[in-house]
């Protein structure tokens, strides 16, 4: 299974991959992989991961409250939304 979501956070990289990985265990992907990827100069990032549950990729930016949306798709539109946020950000990951 594939997922991609959308995440508004009012924290910074580290504070948003910790909330958006603890909001995936609460519906049920038990987390076996993931990677973080965002530019510092730029208000929002891509985490990607490799969960029980299926591969999942979130792409955050800034807002005033924490809020989460997550889809099922196929593949092709996965990678698509993993590539294009990469390339569009041209993102160091940490």
């Amino acid at each position: 299974m594939y997922y991609i979501g959308k995440v508004r956070s009012p924290h910074g990289p580290g504070k948003t991959y910790e909330k958006i990985l603890e909001e995936l265990e609460k519906r049920g992907f038990k987390i076996n992989f993931s990677k973080h990827h965002w530019a510092g100069d730029l208000p929002f990032g891509l985490i990607v991961a490799e969960a029980d549950g299926g591969h999942v990729a979130i792409r955050w930016s800034l807002g005033r409250e924490f809020t989460f949306e997550l889809e099922e798709t196929d593949r092709e539109t996965f990678d698509e939304f993993v590539e294009d946020t990469v390339e569009y950000t041209n993102a160091d990951s940490g």
